[in-house]
């Protein structure tokens, strides 16, 4: 699940022209509407000269240090943000859009309890916002809370109908309660509104791999890669989709390239466990498998595929090992072989 990106473009700038100070203050002033700018067309790097030039002309400008920290998420660096939005709540405590922003960057750091304690802070003025009610579910999501979450979500789509990310968040958590034809239609009315949205199409491809439907799952990672053929999630699943087709040299270049791309992803070393199982390399097989454990992540019949390759080389004791730490996760091989085979 992505977690959700805010831009708000603050103009409430108060201004008085008046001597040196007031100069200062019209310069803060021209660089933080062309921080906005340039913020608005994406051009990070530029945002953030901006608007350290307005804070530099007007160190108390609250709306520079607001606008910094979200262009600092924008550019995946948290834990700058948290601090920049810090100092802008300090100068105006009045300022509720930061505490927004700083509960994301909380969230994105794994600070849940602050994250939890910003969002406290402003829910009565956020209360019909479906910003706010996004970033809670987000957050409920993260305390596996996903009841929660998902009515976080409802009270989101229903204050804007077309807030693409509750969508895409609400079907995951579906997704995740392998609620699949609800979060189906979570992932579809998210291409609606934006047809060419990576994680929905991504999203929707793995519905279609639930289903065995293969050549729907490959049209969505296809509609991924025609516009970004680096991304790491969609080369994984076209991969894994082709080898379940029996194109196993096709499957195996793809999953190669999305492990350069991302080499700590738990399915893409999964999928390529699967592919030297299929391939009857069961070690190189195993030493796939392995590091993907090493990640700690959850990754559907991880535990299971690995007891079920030590079971093909007669190693039932390990088989065993394996098998029992992944009824523990729910990995429903696991739970189907330590069954039949362990005593």
């Amino acid at each position: 699940m992505r977690n959700l990106f805010i831009i708000i473009l603050a103009l409430n700038i108060l201004v008085e022209f008046s001597g040196c100070s007031g100069q200062n203050k019209k310069d803060a002033a021209d660089f933080f509407l062309k921080g906005n700018q340039s913020l608005s067309q994406k051009n990070y790097a530029e945002a953030i000269r901006f608007y350290d030039e307005a804070i530099a002309k007007n160190a108390d400008f609250s709306d520079a240090y607001l606008n910094k920290g979200i262009t600092l998420l924008k550019l995946e660096q948290a834990d700058k943000a948290a601090e920049v939005l810090t100092e802008a709540i300090k100068i105006d405590p009045s300022l509720v859009q930061a505490n927004l922003v700083r509960a994301e960057s909380m969230l994105r750091l794994g600070q849940l309890r602050e994250a939890a304690e910003n969002l406290k802070h402003i829910e009565k003025q956020y209360a019909d916002s479906s910003s706010y009610h996004l970033l809670k579910g987000n957050l409920l999501q993260a305390q596996s809370e996903p009841t929660q979450a998902i009515s976080e979500y409802d009270r989101a789509i229903a204050l804007d109908k077309r807030n693409i990310e509750a969508y895409i968040n609400r079907g995951a958590v579906y997704y995740a309660l392998h609620s699949y034809k609800i979060a189906k239609l979570d992932f579809q009315s998210a291409i609606v509104l934006d047809p060419a949205q990576p994680q929905a199409l991504n999203n929707l491809g793995l519905i279609f791999m639930h289903e065995q439907q293969w050549s729907s799952a490959l049209s969505c990672f296809d509609k991924i890669l025609n516009r970004n053929p680096a991304d790491a999630y969609a080369l994984n699943n076209k991969g894994y989709t082709l080898m379940q087709t029996g194109e196993l040299a096709k499957a195996k270049d793809l999953i190669d390239k999305s492990l350069e791309i991302l080499p700590k992803n738990g399915y893409a070393l999964r999928n390529l466990g699967v592919y030297y199982r299929k391939s009857n390399q069961n070690e190189k097989a195993l030493e796939a498998f392995s590091k993907a454990i090493e990640i700690a992540e959850p990754v559907d019949q991880l535990y299971g595929l690995t007891g079920q390759t030590y079971y093909d080389q007669k190693k039932l004791k390990e088989a065993c090992e394996i098998w029992k730490q992944g009824v523990v996760l729910k990995d429903s091989i696991s739970v189907a072989s330590a069954a039949k085979y362990c005593h």
